[in-house]
């Protein structure tokens, strides 16, 4: 009886040793190497670009090498806009890349424009607008609740260096298709509305 009894215990210490030891070995393989970010990411999310603190993030990077407008700007600041897509909840956004070909560090001075709900947006395109002449019609950028712009602020951009960005704006009707874009400071570009 009392070798039965241990050879029961014997058994049930193997037993539970097994069950840690697979336990164990299931973790090791499940893991993805210590990294707690998704594999992917959900269709409509991106990473907000380096420039950006505290504000929403960018919508889904559109293919950055189609160029729909140039604007060349003073100082060899230029902006090339690769998109401007007509999005379901009743907006536009306007996202492309701007290049600094000066040789000073550029703070985009003159960009946040001067919206009073608008002026703690810094260094931003906080004062770029989008003009419908069909309708007769300028749409200002859309803002959040504590009056930040729907749009890339920026840090000093370096000489030789470019980055992206994004801007929002209520949309236009659906028969409009080309608008004009402006920056304070730099000359309009037409850009067609796609979506």
């Amino acid at each position: 009886m009392r070798a039965a009894m241990t050879r029961i215990r014997f058994k049930g210490a193997a037993v539970a040793a097994a069950s840690v030891a697979m336990a164990v070995a299931l973790t090791a393989c499940g893991g993805d190497g210590g990294s707690d970010e998704p594999k992917s990411k959900p269709q409509g999310s991106s990473a907000a670009p380096s420039s950006q603190k505290g504000e929403e993030a960018a919508p889904a990077e559109d293919d950055e090498t189609q160029v729909i407008a140039s604007i060349k700007g003073k100082d060899g600041v230029e902006v090339v806009i690769s998109s401007a897509t007509r999005e379901a909840g009743g907006f536009v956004t306007v996202k492309g890349r701007v290049k600094n070909g000066s040789k000073q560090i550029w703070a985009a001075v003159g960009w946040q424009g001067t919206e009073q709900e608008l002026v703690s947006n810094g260094a931003s395109m906080a004062g770029a607008t989008l003009v419908d002449q069909q309708g007769k019609k300028r749409y200002l950028i859309l803002r959040d609740t504590d009056g930040r712009c729907l749009c890339t602020k920026f840090e000093g951009l370096t000489p030789g260096a470019e980055t992206p960005f994004f801007a929002q704006f209520p949309a236009p009707p659906q028969s409009t298709t080309e608008v004009d874009f402006q920056i304070p400071t730099m000359p309009t570009a037409t850009i067609k509305i796609s979506g």
